[in-house]
């Protein structure tokens, strides 16, 4: 995790992961190869979460929002071909558990 500002200028929290798919003992696939995934988290929209929901800041706070937004976009296959992925306010909501309207 880190901050956006020394990389591309921007008030982001940047938390990164890596991840793939290992092939099945049974399988005779290869293995997926490794993909970086960054979710960039708005600073100002983090603090903006933050008050809504009363919840502080904190670095274990940012990485359960950005881990639960891959989740997302896993189970859904959007935005997996972006390496980096800035979040919207509403995907921060949503990824902090706030109802969303349908």
């Amino acid at each position: 995790m880190g901050s956006g500002i020394p990389l591309r200028h921007a008030d982001t929290v940047d938390v990164k992961f890596v991840a793939w798919s290992p092939a099945g003992p049974d399988s005779k696939q290869d293995p997926e190869p490794k993909q970086e995934k960054v979710i960039a988290l708005s600073h100002p929209d983090l603090l903006a979460l933050s008050a809504k929901t009363g919840h502080p800041l904190t670095d274990a706070w940012c990485l359960k929002l950005a881990a639960v937004h891959l989740k997302y976009m896993i189970e859904s296959g959007e935005d997996l071909e972006k390496t980096l992925v800035t979040l919207p306010p509403a995907d921060l909501d949503r990824a902090a558990g706030i109802p969303q309207p349908v």
